[in-house]
């Protein structure tokens, strides 16, 4: 089995070329794969697949060549992920898959067709505009935190941490507890703080983030989004541009009227292939 690793302001994923939709990829082979120890070691697994070959993409296979088939480290099929669908389109450039043309190249996931742009090392994501559609509550630990809940074709809870209360001192190493009648298929928390002015922005934030399936991951890009969208809201904006920085590193968001763009670093760092007989599935 051939692989990539790659990364987004270092959010992780093992890379499966499979063009043809021949690779039986289960959630035991994934949650291996992304094993840091006994496997290769990432945040989740991006299958490079053609949407007309894949069952849940065929449908889109009209508007883009490549279904984006992304699965979460414990072997949990995700609708979207920001950083994923960077790193995506990195391989598919690099590997000469794909070329991105004037209007960008798209790229179909379950959460519909995203559209990307390069500018040397910072790839762009357009994605849905994130929808504010309910309050809610994360609880960690002792602390309960309200919460604003934040659709961007995936579920997230975006939580502001009140005063005095230090954003890199939040034990993360297990997951908050939400409310399952407003996120039935589970939900990923952020946690937020804010920066200093940034130029050439509208806000900044600092953010933490607990993703479903995957535990706390150095960057989410989908939850940058959320939290980019929060910030406006709470700044009184419909759309703007919000610095969002990330243990992994510093992405930018841009909230248009229509939609929002993720923009940020993505890495291809190591090629190589595997015996999956080796591996503990």
């Amino acid at each position: 089995m051939e692989f990539t690793k790659g990364h987004g302001t270092g959010n992780d994923f093992v890379i499966l070329p499979d063009p043809d939709g021949a690779l039986d990829l289960t959630p035991g082979l994934v949650a291996a794969l992304c094993d840091r120890r006994r496997g290769i070691g990432a945040d989740g697994v991006l299958r490079v697949v053609r949407a007309a070959k894949h069952p849940e993409g065929a449908a889109l296979a009209d508007e883009a060549e490549w279904f984006m088939d992304y699965w979460n480290s414990d072997g949990s099929a995700a609708e979207m992920c920001g950083n994923g669908a960077r790193v995506f389109v990195r391989y598919l450039i690099d590997t000469d898959l794909a070329t991105v043309t004037d209007e960008g190249l798209p790229v179909a996931t379950r959460a519909g067709v995203v559209r990307a742009l390069v500018d040397g090392d910072t790839i762009s994501v357009e994605m849905r505009r994130p929808r504010l559609y309910d309050t809610s509550t994360a609880t960690l630990g002792g602390l309960t935190l309200a919460g604003t809940a934040v659709d961007v074709g995936n579920p997230h809870l975006v939580c502001a941490l009140p005063a005095g209360l230090d954003l890199p001192a939040l034990d993360l190493t297990r997951a908050p507890e939400f409310d399952p009648v407003v996120f039935p298929a589970g939900v990923n928390v952020e946690f937020t703080a804010p920066g200093d002015p940034v130029d050439g922005t509208d806000g900044h934030v600092l953010m933490r983030v607990y993703e479903r399936g995957s535990a706390e991951t150095l960057s989410c890009g989908t939850g940058t989004c959320a939290v980019a969208a929060v910030a406006l809201r709470d700044a009184h904006r419909d759309t703007g541009v919000v610095a969002v920085d990330v243990p992994g590193g510093r992405v930018t968001v841009t909230v248009t009227p229509d939609s929002c763009w993720l923009a940020g670093p993505a890495v291809l760092v190591a090629t190589g292939r595997l015996d999956p007989a080796n591996l503990h599935v």
